[in-house]
């Protein structure tokens, strides 16, 4: 990073003065036109305490992918804002932008048929949009991306297929499954969740495509997004069942030897969840962002395993 970069990085730890900042946390709402997809695209920006809207200071950027059936401003109403701003006044936390796109019920990728592109939409279209919008520091060591279930797969898939615009992943209770149920059934929860997956991966449902997109996939071949900094936990007893997915994906990164954190922890599914563990995932990044310039992070410099 060049050393004017590197100064309003550094501006950026410190809280502002003057007339351009902002005493507290504020969420912008907005949408996007999308040539890709033809339709708009709703999002909310998440600035910190203090936030500086002149341009004068750049800040690292953290995009938030909800989970089914949420939207835009689930992470806001739901309890994820609120622990973000508790790490961040305690110190633990230094200053960075929250995005949060909508995804519906996108799972984040190409669709089989080729009608929703969103990923194309998310990297080609929402992430410049972003950086031209908000004073951000446009560079993949400070802009990470996380979620939780749905946008804890479209997390993981994204960093890794796209290391060049991320430099960290993150994934809470990610919709992993180590083999799809076969024959899928018509009726009961799983079909219910068969006849969504439908949507992005083919109706009837690719497994192939399912499988093509899948972060337990691309997982095996590492060298695609060396790099990457990957941080994932899930419940020891999540309803779905996706802490066998979590604990393959870390036993496919252990093989390949590939550097990651992952955790098993106590807990279901949702947020009772995240607003209990989401805390870990928001210092991992913070950690990268600081680590980026070489400037140990609060919780780095404490020390300890979350």
């Amino acid at each position: 990073m060049t050393l004017a970069g590197l100064a309003v990085f550094l501006a950026a730890l410190s809280p502002q003065s003057g007339h351009a900042a902002e005493s507290a946390a504020k969420a912008d709402c907005g949408s996007i036109d999308s040539k890709i997809l033809g339709h708009a695209v709703s999002y909310c920006v998440v600035t910190p305490p203090g936030y500086d809207a002149s341009g004068a200071t750049r800040y690292p950027t953290l995009y938030y992918l909800h989970g089914l059936f949420e939207h835009e401003r689930s992470w806001i109403d739901r309890g994820g804002q609120q622990v973000w701003e508790d790490l961040t006044s305690k110190g633990e936390l230094g200053k960075f932008i929250v995005v949060l796109p909508d995804g519906g019920r996108s799972f984040y990728v190409n669709s089989f048929d080729g009608r929703e592109r969103y990923e194309d939409f998310f990297i080609q279209e929402f992430v410049p949009a972003i950086d031209k919008k908000y004073p951000t520091l446009a560079e993949r060591a400070t802009r990470g991306i996380t979620g939780s279930s749905m946008g804890g797969y479209g997390a993981l898939h994204l960093g890794m297929r796209h290391p060049d615009i991320f430099g960290s992943a993150s994934a809470h209770s990610a919709v992993l499954l180590p083999k799809l149920p076969s024959p899928l059934p018509a009726e009961g929860r799983w079909g219910f969740y068969a006849q969504i997956l439908q949507e992005p991966f083919g109706s009837p449902l690719s497994e192939a495509d399912w499988e093509a997109n899948s972060p337990l996939t691309l997982a095996e071949h590492p060298e695609h997004f060396a790099g990457l900094k990957m941080y994932f936990d899930c419940g020891d007893h999540d309803r779905y069942g996706f802490e066998q997915g979590a604990q393959l994906l870390d036993k496919i990164l252990i093989a390949t030897g590939f550097p990651h954190e992952f955790y098993l922890r106590p807990g279901n599914h949702g947020w009772s969840y995240l607003n209990q563990y989401m805390q870990y995932s928001l210092r991992f990044h913070w950690q990268c962002f600081s680590q980026a310039e070489g400037k140990p992070s609060s919780a780095h410099a404490k020390g300890g395993k979350p």
